[in-house]
């Protein structure tokens, strides 16, 4: 080896021994990184905006008080932030601090979630009020931070002060009220029971009575809702379908004299409208304050955290005098602290004390887990004496037995011994059926010839095994036990046979599994109907050749499917707005009066049909077009020269050449549009009272809304797979024909 080669060597392992030097350090420095994050205090939370900001600046104080035990901040949407939470910290995979409303607390604590913190926090710094929210049993679960409600908003422009009672508030109201002019007195989600609570509790309603037991249906909760159908149908002073979103833009143009929301609205009518605020005004009828629900924003402290005291300080520190009140002025929120109140520039807030004055006359959300359940059926309640429906006795009565069923004692456990024999003889079965038909085909020596192919089939067998079938056996496993507080137990087919036999409800009932069932199937005959009929209208225009500019044509066709499903379905709910939605606009060119689209079960079916026919007709289209470039165009004309009409041609020529390729596509699309939940959830939420709902999103209310049934839901979700495998079985028996007649 002469000299350069070994300079050549000396140099490549030099370079060789950086290299290896700077991945040790690189990885040391990871490693150090990792191990001050697991030292880090991991802090969830779903603030957004100013709130956030807040937050940021507190936990930035903390870190430079404290850098031997630093926070870090993770921001979760707030619509999964509870799923989050009940996912992850049983796992030990949660956060040491979560900051949420109290109203679950006594959930979170029945399964183990929460840690007490009565020895780490002083009850006597913060409003009674939010301790009290925060305690279950003796025992306190939270540091309170913040407590918000709803008040009353007036535009001081408008009005000189508030009204004092809700005799007054319809006064008040009737003055500025032109309906021609699209102004009215008085703008809230009176559809929304959250919003409706200040009445109910006004006129001395209540949900759950002394003993705990549901009060929904009482002479003062009917009496509440016939004030909330006068607001809106007798004396008419307040928006009909009223959105959060429509509130909001009906205050800030000044085409609302006054509205009823909470500090979220701040953000949202802007800084040009000169508005006051004050508490809600009192029932004249009973001389009760309007009471709205009072919700508790606290720091919650993991009782899976290894860092329990850290995490603990943390969150009182939050609630320290001089961090609240930052927090206050920062994030606008009125803070739980006393001691912070005392300052003058919070205490004569103009703002966040009006808010300290409503919770003098607010009642706290219950931590009763039942009170998931109340809001569907109160919901229902309150749109059907607001639709006129029925009367608010009724309805109240109506809601109740709905609450009945959504909190009813889970089935009788059963022996799981039948089902593991069962499933050991199954898998006996198959195995020695598998190992028969292994040998009678020789199956072994076509895998071995074909072994290249089975190779590069691989990941797509186990993308499919981990994808499909390891959740659908889980599912299916989960339909057969009823879910208690976060405890499974087996139930084996109690659930099944629940559903099938309506035990719960009638079977015209909305919410029957037959009733739903109907829906669902003329839902998606309706649906595909509509899609093929348009899709291949559609592709034998954009075929002829008369037709100029049919790449544009095209592309602008196809911008429907394109575009998110979601984002399309809230375009349009808001085009079947009431008063505002562009639908009734359309119609009024027609001299056809308003329609009330979601308050009738046909007026909201057919919003949902026009919303899904727009989504799917463009699919058809596609798969129609693509269809049509393999038809040899010389047998149409051969057909016309024989004197065929368009219809026959159609008919009898283009149709059958066109079968083979939509029956694969309209089975593909029969699937979509049977479990299309954003539609129903998005456009029609199910209305009127459940009417609307569809197998998918029946399953998905059981899972979520009501009491978290997740054996229920399992074994909806399961029924629908043989309703969908059924209808499998039948369109494969289906066979495309050619023209001559012959079976492909």
């Amino acid at each position: 080896m002469d000299v350069a080669q070994q300079q050549r060597r000396f140099a490549a392992g030099g370079v060789g021994r950086w290299i290896v030097a700077l991945w040790l350090a690189v990885a040391m420095i990871a490693m150090a990184s990792s191990a001050q994050a697991d030292e880090a205090i991991e802090v969830w939370h779903a603030y957004t905006g100013a709130e956030q900001t807040a937050l940021r600046a507190a936990a930035s104080q903390w870190n430079e008080l404290h850098p031997d035990r630093p926070v870090r901040l993770l921001g979760i949407p707030y619509e999964a932030f509870a799923n989050r939470l009940t996912s992850a910290i049983p796992r030990g995979h949660g956060p040491d601090v979560f900051i949420a409303a109290h109203e679950r607390a006594a959930d979170w604590d029945r399964s183990g979630f929460l840690a007490t913190l009565d020895e780490r926090v002083d009850r006597e710094e913060y409003f009674p009020t939010t301790v009290d929210a925060l305690t279950v049993n003796g025992r306190l679960l939270g540091v309170p931070l913040a407590f918000k409600s709803i008040v009353l908003f007036y535009n001081a422009d408008l009005l000189e002060r508030p009204p004092q009672t809700t005799q007054e508030l319809l006064e008040m109201a009737h003055s500025f009220t032109d309906r021609d002019q699209g102004r009215y007195g008085l703008a809230y989600q009176a559809t929304d029971f959250y919003f409706h609570a200040p009445w109910f509790f006004g006129y001395g309603a209540e949900i759950f009575d002394d003993d705990g037991e549901i009060a929904l249906d009482s002479e003062e909760g009917a009496r509440s809702l016939e004030f909330a159908h006068r607001l809106m149908n007798v004396e008419r002073v307040v928006p009909p379908e009223p959105t959060g979103a429509l509130v909001a833009e009906m205050f800030r143009n000044g085409e609302a004299a006054m509205a009823i929301s909470g500090s979220w609205f701040l953000g949202q009518i802007g800084d040009d409208v000169n508005f006051e605020m004050a508490p809600l005004p009192a029932v004249s009828e009973t001389g009760k304050a309007a009471t709205p629900f009072l919700t508790v924003e606290a720091a919650f402290v993991s009782a899976h955290s290894e860092r329990k005291d850290d995490a603990a300080a943390f969150a009182a520190f939050l609630a320290e005098e001089k961090v609240a009140r930052d927090r206050a002025l920062t994030g606008m929120q009125p803070v739980a602290t006393k001691a912070a109140w005392e300052h003058p520039e919070l205490g004569e807030h103009r703002v966040l004390s009006e808010f300290r004055a409503q919770k003098e006359s607010s009642i706290p959300m219950p931590v009763d887990p039942r009170m998931r359940s109340v809001w569907e059926p109160a919901q229902q309640a309150l749109g059907q004496v607001l639709r006129e429906v029925v009367t608010a006795e009724v309805a109240l009565a109506q809601a109740e037995n709905r609450f009945e069923i959504y909190t009813r004692p889970p089935p009788d456990p059963a022996d799981p011994k039948p089902l593991l024999v069962g499933l050991i003889l199954l898998v006996m079965a198959g195995l020695v059926w598998g190992g028969w038909r292994f040998r009678r085909d020789r199956i072994w020596a076509k895998m071995k010839a074909s072994k290249p192919a089975y190779v590069y089939m691989a990941p797509a067998i186990v993308g499919m095994l981990v994808l499909l079938v390891v959740p659908f056996v889980v599912g299916a496993a989960v339909s057969l036990f009823s879910h208690v507080d976060g405890e499974f137990t087996y139930v084996g087919l109690a659930n099944f046979l629940d559903i099938v036999l309506s035990r719960d409800y009638g079977i015209t009932d909305p919410h029957s599994f037959y009733f739903t069932l109907a829906v669902t199937v003329g839902w998606t005959v309706l649906n595909v109907t509509l899609h093929v009929s348009i899709g291949v209208a559609m592709a034998l225009l954009l075929r002829d050749p008369w037709m100029r500019l049919r790449g544009v044509y095209r592309v602008l066709l196809i911008i429907p499917w394109a575009i998110p499903n979601y984002i399309t379905a809230l375009i349009w709910r808001g085009m079947f707005h009431h008063q505002f939605g562009a639908v009734n606009r359309l119609l009024s060119f027609f001299g056809v009066d308003p329609i009330s689209w979601f308050s009738q079960f046909a007026t909201a079916f057919a919003a949902n049909l026009v919303t899904n026919t727009w989504l799917g007709f463009p699919f058809m289209m596609v798969v129609t077009l693509g269809a049509l470039q393999a038809i040899p165009r010389e047998l149409e004309e051969a057909a016309e020269v024989d004197g065929a009409g368009r219809w026959q041609r159609f008919r009898h020529v283009t149709w059958p050449l066109l079968k083979p390729a939509l029956i694969p596509a309209v089975v593909l699309g029969t699937v979509w549009t049977f479990n299309m939940f954003n539609i129903i959830y998005l456009v029609s939420e199910g209305a009127p009272d459940g009417g609307t709902e569809i197998l998918i999103s029946e399953a998905y209310k059981w899972a979520f809304t009501r009491q978290e049934q997740y054996g229920y839901a399992a074994a909806y979700a399961v029924l629908i797979f043989f309703v969908l495998l059924g209808y499998g079985l039948f369109s494969g028996q289906l066979k495309a024909k050619d023209p001559a007649g012959e079976e492909d």
